[in-house]
């Protein structure tokens, strides 16, 4: 599963994620996790109203099923939710792998329904009736 990460220093989860200058992308599992890509944004980020900005966000994370955020405003919130992607806001800024590791404790134990469903993006479900 790829977690994406708003993050400004590529450390923590620090950035609002139409400000965000990197979103940080790593490939989870209950095993462990590896970083996969930075994407790096430029141009003038804090321009508020500008929804230009996110399309490319949203292009760069359609593969993931987990975003971390500091804040995101409810346009981006709604377009991520409509690519199957759960945002998920942090209080204060915290490490992306304080992060990670807590995500993989979850995972090895019983997941939420929530997360559950994002394990299962990009994965074709099989139905058996029989079971």
């Amino acid at each position: 599963m790829k977690v994406a990460f708003a993050t400004q220093d590529l450390k923590r989860v620090d950035a609002h994620f139409g400000w965000a200058k990197n979103i940080a992308i790593y490939d989870l599992d209950p095993e462990g996790y590896r970083f996969v890509e930075t994407v790096e944004f430029d141009g003038d980020l804090k321009e508020d109203g500008n929804e230009d900005k996110l399309a490319p966000k949203i292009e760069a994370i359609k593969d993931c099923a987990i975003l971390y955020v500091a804040a995101i405003g409810g346009s981006g919130a709604a377009r991520v939710v409509a690519n199957n992607i759960h945002p998920m806001k942090v209080t204060q800024p915290e490490e992306i792998t304080d992060l990670l590791g807590k995500l993989q404790a979850v995972l090895k134990g019983t997941p939420p329904p929530w997360l559950r469903k994002a394990l299962a993006k990009g994965q074709e479900r099989a139905l058996d009736f029989e079971e």
